[in-house]
């Protein structure tokens, strides 16, 4: 598993872009608003505090954080910090711009916040500590320099949950998938080469498995058939290649479609809408 990245075919092309918007103390009550495409990643630094969001049924989750820790809300999700102004908590925050919003494949099947001890994050430290010093001090670049901080302690983040999967307990997904080390060439291949005309054959060899095992195998961890995965990865791409500005010709043939017209076909079962109309309605 150490010789395959996981991460990069994904980071690259659809990336995430963050941005520090607060450092220091916070007191009493601060409310974080939910806004489409954004997410947010807040570094406790010292101090505790209770967080407040809102949960599928529309009731309200408190959560007690006592030590330092990562809090990551990956898709948009209004949220609150509640301390004693006299043990105001200290903090360093940033909003998080998702490539293709909620339909980020990272972010997919994450629950609504996970919430890490810095400590359990093994070499975070020297991140953090390049970040609190650029935080902590007025220099010039400092804020592109942060930026790209947090970046860097969000993929460290990603990295950690790939390695604990069953401790979050995730549901089927692209996360689970691919902390699946005999699933994971597999999967990434898939997203290296969207375009490529694989076959269950093919990918089965990806993963060293037999056809029927491998097909069960991707279907209990990722929760969709081989070829279901592989169209909606597909379409995943063909999404943002046209909000890019992509012509559907070059894109169908950029992902190994035959013709427009069955690209067209496909991308209509599925996303309920031609691809004009769905970038008309998008735009």
């Amino acid at each position: 598993m150490t010789t395959i990245d996981r991460l990069s075919p994904l980071l690259e092309r659809f990336r995430v872009r963050a941005q520090l918007f607060h450092t220091g103390p916070l007191c009493g009550v601060t409310t974080f608003a939910a806004r489409p495409g954004r997410g947010f990643l807040h570094v406790l630094r010292d101090g505790e505090m209770d967080v407040t969001h809102q949960v599928p049924g529309g009731g309200l989750e408190t959560l007690h954080v006592d030590e330092p820790s990562l809090l990551l809300y990956p898709r948009p999700l209004e949220h609150a910090f509640r301390n004693a102004p006299v043990e105001g908590a200290d903090f360093a925050c940033a909003t998080l711009d998702l490539e293709g919003g909620d339909a980020h494949p990272l972010v997919r099947t994450l629950p609504s916040v996970v919430v890490v001890p810095l400590a359990a994050v093994p070499g975070l430290r020297p991140a953090l500590d390049l970040l609190f010093a650029e935080v902590d001090e007025v220099r010039c670049g400092r804020r592109v320099l942060a930026d790209r901080l947090f970046e860097v302690v969000l993929i460290q983040l990603f990295r950690w949950v790939l390695d604990h999967t069953d401790d979050l307990a995730l549901p089927a997904g692209l996360l689970p998938g691919l902390a699946d080390e005999r699933l994971a060439p597999a999967l990434v291949a898939l997203h290296e080469e969207p375009g490529h005309p694989w076959t269950l054959d093919a990918m089965a060899r990806r993963a060293s498995m037999s056809r029927s095992a491998f097909a069960a195998r991707f279907k209990e961890a990722v929760g969709q058939s081989p070829a279901d995965y592989l169209t909606a990865w597909r379409l995943t791409v063909a999404q943002d290649r046209l909000r890019a500005g992509a012509s559907v010709a070059a894109t169908s043939a950029e992902l190994g479609y035959a013709h427009p017209s069955a690209f067209t076909r496909v991308f209509t079962q599925r996303v309920g809408a031609s691809p004009r109309a769905w970038l008309a309605s998008a735009g």
